[in-house]
């Protein structure tokens, strides 16, 4: 996260390793980028650092307690490697934003960037399923809170905390975490239009049916688009029906998928862009036609989690003043709701404030709490709202 550039490259085996290591960084006021599986250079370009901090060499599943569906991991861990060694016991980490290339995005990496995918509609966002953690801090310390025990909540603003906060407070070493059966079964209605509004209007009536979706999402792109159900279990295919009913009766060209896997993939691979840009919209499920026009508008496509009023737009390849002023026409369009320019290339990012953050008391506790963690501003300084 954040500009990499030329570091020293540090690759700790522990929590205290790392704890060490920033506590040395500390004291000579040398910054430290943080990465996981380095998929994301996201936020401001942030202050020139001398030192990269890899999690790597923390890679173990520490510990699978399958009864109890719950499990232990340090950071390091690829999420790929984790769904195939949950797979074996029937269950899953229910975390699926875009992995990357390579081994790709690690446990810690995504949810110290709030990242997520389709499943956030059934399960919740990273935060929702952390139930404790370990920290190493730029003090020298090692903190942890909560536990691996469900119904045992002690200590869980301190993980909810760090979820999100882009390892500007500290570095997540390893966290405690809930599991989910994985189902045994899929089955996915589409639905398609070429109607903005019908879109919406049949997203939000799938949402507030009886029928219990594990992912619900939309697609948009040249005027046209599809609302995505999917369901999943044993009854997997009666539901999908339903929906599929659904959606035909809100007039849709309503289908079944059987082979459904593909078209969710593609819908996480639409939250990233390599060339262009991808803005997060954070609305409501009454403002998607609003997001599909302005999306049409700037010749972008859009995925999003209909139930949710999350949306990404992904801007296509462009000049950077041609794609900074884009940007700034969605953030018109779609204003009050927070746009945060996620990928895009650094020259973007730097004329702009990508947290389309203002100056509010929000801005003034998140500075504190910076000041409280990580009093030297070593960890990934610059790069979050605010230049925290």
């Amino acid at each position: 996260m954040g500009t990499i550039g030329t570091l020293r490259r540090e690759t700790p085996h522990s929590a205290q390793d790392a704890a060490e290591l920033l506590r040395a960084c500390a004291a000579e006021q040398t910054g430290v980028r943080i990465a996981g599986g380095a998929t994301k250079d996201w936020g401001l370009p942030g202050a020139d650092c001398g030192v990269l901090l890899a999690t790597g060499a923390m890679d173990a599943i520490v510990e699978h307690n399958a009864g109890d569906l719950t499990a232990v991991l340090q950071a390091g861990v690829p999420l790929r490697a984790l769904d195939e060694a949950l797979a074996a016991a029937g269950q899953m980490f229910a975390l699926d934003p875009p992995l990357g290339a390579g081994d790709g995005a690690t446990v810690g990496g995504a949810i110290a960037a709030g990242d997520s995918g389709p499943l956030r509609h059934r399960y919740g966002a990273a935060r929702d399923l952390v139930l404790g953690v370990t920290v190493a801090l730029s003090d020298g310390s090692v903190a942890q809170a909560g536990s691996k025990v469900i119904k045992n909540v002690a200590g869980y603003d301190l993980a909810k905390l760090f979820s999100g906060a882009f390892g500007t407070l500290g570095l997540i070493t390893q966290v405690a975490v809930r599991l989910h059966p994985r189902a045994p079964a899929h089955a996915t209605a589409a639905g398609a239009t070429d109607s903005a509004a019908r879109l919406q209007d049949a997203a939000i009536a799938l949402a507030s049916s009886p029928l219990e979706a594990q992912t619900l999402d939309l697609r948009w792109e040249a005027g046209e688009g599809m609302v995505l159900a999917r369901f999943a279990g044993v009854a997997a295919a009666q539901q999908a029906e339903a929906a599929e009913r659904l959606l035909a009766g809100a007039g849709m060209q309503a289908r079944l998928v059987d082979d459904d896997a593909p078209l969710w993939a593609a819908q996480r691979a639409a939250q990233r862009s390599a060339d262009g840009a991808v803005v997060r919209v954070s609305g409501r499920p009454t403002q998607l036609h609003d997001v599909c026009v302005a999306a049409d508008i700037a010749g972008a496509t859009v995925v999003g989690r209909a139930a949710l009023g999350l949306s990404w737009i992904a801007l296509p390849a462009a000049a950077p003043g041609e794609l900074v002023q884009a940007i700034a026409r969605l953030r018109k369009v779609l204003h009050p709701s927070p746009c945060v320019v996620l990928d895009a290339p650094a020259p973007v990012r730097a004329h702009l404030d990508p947290w389309d953050q203002p100056e509010t008391p929000a801005l003034v506790l998140m500075r504190r709490v910076k000041q409280r963690f990580d009093p030297t501003a070593t960890c990934n300084p610059g790069i979050f709202a605010g230049g925290i």
